[in-house]
């Protein structure tokens, strides 16, 4: 049996990958993406909507470009949490470590709404996690629960 991060070594990654996430990769900060959920299978960031985002300015909506990173970003966490859940005995700088290696390698966007709301919430399920390739679908609702866009992606993860 595999010995498990201890519950402060997990709070430890947590945070670091929390902070990494929301700071340090500038272009998640400029997007305003927090994360709300880093629980395996139900990894969540949220979306507000600002005025920079708008990418029709006489509807207000936001722009198809910000729907398009926030999807790639969000499943970029929900393999981190996945590497993470299979490498449990890691301490949280080894797993930190693990995401220099990631990079996009597809990601298909299927805009179905108008971009139209206060925030977005969006969910993540990690479909295969391979030794060098990482897949992913998201979704997208808006702060009344419609869905506004869905993607599905890979992802190189060594």
């Amino acid at each position: 049996m595999t010995d498990r991060r201890s519950a402060a070594e997990q709070a430890r990654f947590e945070t670091a990958l929390t902070h990494m996430f929301e700071h340090s990769i500038r272009f998640n900060a400029v997007l305003g993406l927090t994360v709300a959920s880093l629980a395996p299978g139900e990894v969540q960031l949220r979306l507000p909507m600002k005025e920079d985002l708008v990418g029709h300015f006489s509807h207000g909506r936001i722009h198809g470009g910000a729907i398009s990173a926030t999807l790639d970003a969000l499943g970029g966490l929900a393999l981190m949490v996945e590497l993470a859940e299979r490498h449990p005995a890691d301490s949280a700088e080894q797993v930190m470590q693990r995401f220099s290696r990631f990079g996009t390698i597809d990601l298909r966007v299927d805009y179905l709404r108008p971009g139209l709301g206060t925030h977005f919430v969006g969910r993540a399920e990690v479909t295969r996690l391979g030794g060098r390739v990482g897949s992913v679908q998201c979704r997208l609702h808006n702060d009344q629960g419609t869905l506004i866009a869905t993607s599905a992606a890979a992802y190189v993860v060594a």
